[in-house]
Protein backbone atom coordinates (compact mmCIF):
# COMPACT_ATOMS: atom_id res chain seq x y z
CA UNK A 1 0.00 0.00 0.00
CA UNK A 2 2.63 2.50 1.19
CA UNK A 3 4.65 1.82 -2.73
CA UNK A 4 1.12 3.04 -4.63
CA UNK A 5 0.50 5.58 -2.40
CA UNK A 6 3.88 6.82 -3.74
CA UNK A 7 3.15 6.16 -7.05
CA UNK A 8 0.49 7.90 -6.91
CA UNK A 9 1.88 11.02 -5.13
CA UNK A 10 4.71 10.48 -7.90
CA UNK A 11 2.25 10.59 -10.91
CA UNK A 12 0.41 13.66 -9.41
CA UNK A 13 3.38 15.72 -9.70
CA UNK A 14 4.06 14.52 -13.42
CA UNK A 15 0.87 15.67 -14.05
CA UNK A 16 1.18 18.80 -12.25
CA UNK A 17 4.66 19.45 -13.88
CA UNK A 18 3.21 18.68 -17.17
CA UNK A 19 0.47 21.26 -17.16
CA UNK A 20 3.09 23.82 -16.25
CA UNK A 21 5.19 23.23 -18.75
CA UNK A 22 2.44 23.04 -20.97
CA UNK A 23 1.26 26.30 -20.38
CA UNK A 24 4.70 28.18 -20.25
CA UNK A 25 5.50 26.34 -23.97
CA UNK A 26 2.32 28.30 -25.00
CA UNK A 27 2.92 31.50 -23.08
CA UNK A 28 6.26 31.24 -25.04
CA UNK A 29 4.55 30.50 -28.53
CA UNK A 30 2.55 33.74 -28.45
CA UNK A 31 3.60 36.80 -30.51
CA UNK A 32 6.63 38.60 -28.96
CA UNK A 33 6.32 42.49 -28.51
CA UNK A 34 9.23 45.01 -28.15
CA UNK A 35 8.62 48.89 -27.71
CA UNK A 36 11.63 49.74 -30.00
CA UNK A 37 11.92 53.27 -29.22
CA UNK A 38 10.16 56.31 -27.83
CA UNK A 39 10.70 59.80 -27.96
CA UNK A 40 8.94 62.94 -27.67
CA UNK A 41 7.52 63.00 -31.39
CA UNK A 42 6.72 58.84 -31.71
CA UNK A 43 7.70 55.56 -31.19
CA UNK A 44 8.71 52.61 -32.88
CA UNK A 45 7.08 48.97 -32.15
CA UNK A 46 7.88 45.60 -33.40
CA UNK A 47 5.81 42.08 -32.76
CA UNK A 48 6.88 38.54 -34.00
CA UNK A 49 5.62 35.35 -34.21
CA UNK A 50 6.21 31.82 -35.41
CA UNK A 51 3.21 31.05 -37.63
CA UNK A 52 2.87 27.98 -38.43
CA UNK A 53 1.45 28.03 -41.91
CA UNK A 54 3.07 29.24 -45.24
CA UNK A 55 3.44 32.47 -46.41
CA UNK A 56 1.10 32.57 -48.57
CA UNK A 57 -1.77 30.93 -46.42
CA UNK A 58 -0.96 33.59 -43.82
CA UNK A 59 -0.84 36.43 -46.41
CA UNK A 60 -4.56 35.27 -47.47
CA UNK A 61 -5.81 35.18 -43.62
CA UNK A 62 -3.72 38.89 -42.69
CA UNK A 63 -5.86 40.95 -45.61
CA UNK A 64 -8.69 39.67 -43.86
CA UNK A 65 -8.81 41.46 -40.51
CA UNK A 66 -12.19 40.52 -39.56
CA UNK A 67 -11.85 37.65 -39.12
CA UNK A 68 -8.66 38.06 -36.49
CA UNK A 69 -9.03 41.75 -35.19
CA UNK A 70 -10.21 42.01 -31.84
CA UNK A 71 -13.76 43.64 -32.05
CA UNK A 72 -12.71 45.41 -28.86
CA UNK A 73 -10.74 47.26 -30.97
CA UNK A 74 -13.11 48.79 -33.23
CA UNK A 75 -15.18 51.89 -33.76
CA UNK A 76 -18.40 49.95 -34.60
CA UNK A 77 -17.60 47.16 -31.61
CA UNK A 78 -17.79 44.41 -34.73
CA UNK A 79 -14.39 43.38 -36.16
CA UNK A 80 -17.07 41.67 -39.36
CA UNK A 81 -17.20 45.43 -40.13
CA UNK A 82 -13.95 45.52 -41.31
CA UNK A 83 -12.36 45.51 -44.75
CA UNK A 84 -8.64 45.36 -46.61
CA UNK A 85 -8.49 46.22 -50.03
CA UNK A 86 -4.74 44.86 -50.65
CA UNK A 87 -3.43 46.90 -53.45
CA UNK A 88 -1.61 50.34 -53.43
CA UNK A 89 -4.01 52.92 -52.87
CA UNK A 90 -6.52 50.42 -51.05
CA UNK A 91 -8.38 50.93 -47.56
CA UNK A 92 -8.54 49.36 -44.49
CA UNK A 93 -11.97 50.53 -43.74
CA UNK A 94 -14.50 50.00 -41.42
CA UNK A 95 -18.24 50.70 -41.88
CA UNK A 96 -19.88 51.77 -39.09
CA UNK A 97 -23.82 52.11 -38.11
CA UNK A 98 -25.90 54.81 -39.96
CA UNK A 99 -24.04 54.64 -43.02
CA UNK A 100 -20.76 55.78 -41.56
CA UNK A 101 -17.04 54.72 -41.92
CA UNK A 102 -13.54 54.66 -40.91
CA UNK A 103 -10.54 54.64 -42.53
CA UNK A 104 -7.97 53.01 -40.12
CA UNK A 105 -5.21 52.97 -42.98
CA UNK A 106 -4.00 52.91 -46.44
CA UNK A 107 -1.65 50.25 -48.32
CA UNK A 108 1.23 51.55 -49.70
CA UNK A 109 3.40 48.24 -50.56
CA UNK A 110 1.04 44.99 -51.45
CA UNK A 111 3.56 42.08 -52.17
CA UNK A 112 1.65 38.88 -51.80
CA UNK A 113 3.07 36.07 -49.06
CA UNK A 114 5.72 38.39 -48.68
CA UNK A 115 4.67 41.82 -47.63
CA UNK A 116 1.94 44.30 -46.51
CA UNK A 117 2.93 48.11 -45.94
CA UNK A 118 0.14 49.98 -44.53
CA UNK A 119 0.16 54.21 -43.75
CA UNK A 120 -2.48 55.54 -41.28
CA UNK A 121 -2.48 56.41 -37.46
CA UNK A 122 -5.19 53.35 -35.61
CA UNK A 123 -7.72 53.95 -33.36
CA UNK A 124 -7.06 56.82 -30.62
CA UNK A 125 -4.36 57.86 -32.91
CA UNK A 126 -6.52 59.29 -35.32
CA UNK A 127 -7.33 62.36 -33.32
CA UNK A 128 -4.03 63.27 -32.75
CA UNK A 129 -1.30 65.53 -35.32
CA UNK A 130 0.40 62.09 -35.98
CA UNK A 131 1.20 59.63 -39.02
CA UNK A 132 2.08 56.09 -38.86
CA UNK A 133 3.55 53.18 -41.39
CA UNK A 134 3.05 49.61 -40.25
CA UNK A 135 5.39 46.79 -41.92
CA UNK A 136 4.20 43.22 -41.88
CA UNK A 137 7.07 41.27 -42.91
CA UNK A 138 6.82 37.41 -43.81
CA UNK A 139 9.40 35.27 -44.15
CA UNK A 140 9.35 31.90 -45.27
CA UNK A 141 10.87 29.28 -42.88
CA UNK A 142 10.99 25.31 -42.62
CA UNK A 143 8.21 24.85 -40.28
CA UNK A 144 6.13 27.87 -41.02
CA UNK A 145 6.48 31.79 -41.17
CA UNK A 146 7.88 34.36 -39.04
CA UNK A 147 5.93 37.36 -38.80
CA UNK A 148 7.43 40.89 -38.00
CA UNK A 149 5.10 43.49 -37.46
CA UNK A 150 6.86 46.89 -37.50
CA UNK A 151 4.65 50.06 -36.66
CA UNK A 152 6.54 53.70 -36.58
CA UNK A 153 4.29 56.76 -35.84
CA UNK A 154 5.42 60.21 -35.13
CA UNK A 155 3.97 63.78 -35.10
CA UNK A 156 2.82 66.13 -32.53
CA UNK A 157 0.88 64.81 -28.97
CA UNK A 158 1.61 67.73 -26.03
CA UNK A 159 1.33 64.17 -23.65
CA UNK A 160 4.37 62.42 -25.15
CA UNK A 161 4.48 58.83 -26.76
CA UNK A 162 5.66 57.45 -23.08
CA UNK A 163 2.26 55.77 -22.21
CA UNK A 164 0.80 55.84 -25.60
CA UNK A 165 3.79 53.49 -26.73
CA UNK A 166 3.08 50.86 -24.40
CA UNK A 167 -0.83 50.42 -25.00
CA UNK A 168 -0.16 50.10 -28.52
CA UNK A 169 2.32 47.97 -27.93
CA UNK A 170 -0.05 45.64 -26.33
CA UNK A 171 -3.23 45.82 -28.43
CA UNK A 172 -0.75 44.82 -31.93
CA UNK A 173 0.94 42.00 -29.50
CA UNK A 174 -3.07 40.42 -29.41
CA UNK A 175 -3.92 41.00 -32.66
CA UNK A 176 -0.65 39.23 -33.84
CA UNK A 177 -1.63 36.36 -31.37
CA UNK A 178 -4.83 36.18 -32.81
CA UNK A 179 -3.65 36.01 -36.24
CA UNK A 180 -1.95 33.35 -35.34
CA UNK A 181 -4.39 31.27 -33.37
CA UNK A 182 -6.54 31.90 -36.33
CA UNK A 183 -3.79 29.60 -38.52
CA UNK A 184 -3.22 27.26 -35.98
CA UNK A 185 -6.08 26.48 -34.29
CA UNK A 186 -9.31 27.77 -36.87
CA UNK A 187 -10.35 30.30 -33.56
CA UNK A 188 -8.26 33.87 -32.75
CA UNK A 189 -9.67 32.94 -30.10
CA UNK A 190 -7.66 31.01 -26.83
CA UNK A 191 -9.17 28.19 -25.85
Amino acid sequence: MKYLNIITATKSKLRAASVAIALLLAVADQARATVVDVGPNGFTLKVTAHVSAPPNKLYSALIKPASWWDSEHTFSGAAANLTLDAKAGGCWCEKLPHGGSAMHMTVVLADPGKMLRLRGALGPFQGLGVEGVMTLALKSLADGTELSLTYALGGYNKEGFDSWAQGADGVLADQVSRLKLLLETGSPQKR
